[in-house]
């Protein structure tokens, strides 16, 4: 068993101990932790934390995490939002919440139980055992489209194009703050986090990262962002949004700590991928929508503005 002991900030006071351990412990969910605590693993000053606990701030939080189990990695029948699919790739849009493969506290339910049901033995091993056919990944609360390939060929071409670039992968998502600029990049290294290792962050000797961004829209206080890796590192767009002052909404560990009301997780989705295919060669681009609660996110700003221009119409007219 490993014990981590994780130190409360003061801003996190107030916050519910189950969310708050969800935002600090990679890959465990919320329900997760809920589970720790009822398991009496999660303590502070030696006693045993309930998971409605509402943190003081300050304190330090013990947690014992439990030893992997063997991971036997099983078709389940998990519904998939499939984009495109043929002999040698599919494309999914994973819903947020959703773990890309098996790990420790996610030994089920994740996209490769869910591909392994739906493709059956039509998959590339050369991810291994715990991640056939996964050429990429993305964050657990972040949704969009992520491609899988069905057989070692198309998952080695496909591996390529990741490194040469020809696999374009386009994000949106809204930050907090007004970017200066229409557009920019990102060339800033990543690497874990010198004084927190569950965590990455801008780093001298981290692995180079580059993210090109541009601006869709601008809201008081807010700015809707179009970003394309070029490179595909850990927490990439995440890191280094708030590197340049302009962390993503909701996100509750590189931005506020707070979670915002009806967002489950940052505010940011894998709108598109364009890709050569790997058979024929054949430019492929496909899109998908905004999910459900980023596209409310988008109301409420437009909202506030037709607000603030009902405002402004109102003072003009009285002072004619």
């Amino acid at each position: 068993m490993e014990t981590r002991t994780l130190q409360v900030n003061p801003e996190d006071t107030g916050t519910r101990l189950d969310a708050w351990l969800a935002g600090q412990l990679p890959d465990v969910t919320r329900s997760a932790a809920a589970r720790l605590c009822e398991e009496g693993r999660v303590t502070a000053a030696g006693k045993p934390l309930a998971k409605n606990y509402r943190l003081g701030g300050g304190e330090a939080v013990s947690v014992t995490l439990p030893d992997p189990e063997p991971v036997d990695v099983a078709p389940q029948d998990i519904p998939l939002d499939v984009v495109y699919e043929d002999s040698d790739v599919i494309v999914v849009n994973k819903p947020k919440g959703l773990v890309v493969h098996p790990a420790p506290g996610h030994p089920d339910g994740t996209l490769v139980n869910a591909l392994l049901h739906h493709c059956g033995d039509s998959l590339s091993g050369i991810g291994g055992e715990l991640r056939p056919g996964i050429v990429h990944r993305i964050d657990r609360d972040t949704s969009g489209l992520i491609i899988a390939a069905k057989n070692d060929a198309a998952h080695q071409k496909l591996s390529a194009q990741l490194q040469d670039h020809t696999l374009a992968r386009i994000y949106r998502c809204i930050v907090i703050g007004n970017l200066r600029e229409d557009s920019g990049t990102v060339d800033a290294p990543i690497g874990r986090h010198p004084a927190d290792r569950k965590k990455m962050a801008v780093v001298a000797g981290g692995r180079s990262a580059v993210t090109h961004w541009s601006v869709l829209e601008r809201f008081p206080g807010y700015t809707y962002v179009e970003c394309r890796l070029e490179t595909g590192r850990t927490h990439q767009i995440r890191v280094h949004m708030a590197h340049i002052g302009h962390p993503i909404l909701g996100d509750t560990v590189y931005g506020a700590k707070k979670p915002v009301p009806g967002l489950q997780g940052q505010c940011l989705h894998a709108v598109g991928l364009r890709f050569l295919h790997p058979r024929t060669g054949e430019l492929v681009e496909l899109w998908c929508d905004l999910p459900e609660a980023f596209q409310t996110q988008l109301r409420k700003l437009e909202k506030q503005i037709g607000t603030a221009m009902d405002e402004l119409d109102k003072m003009l007219q009285g002072e004619k």
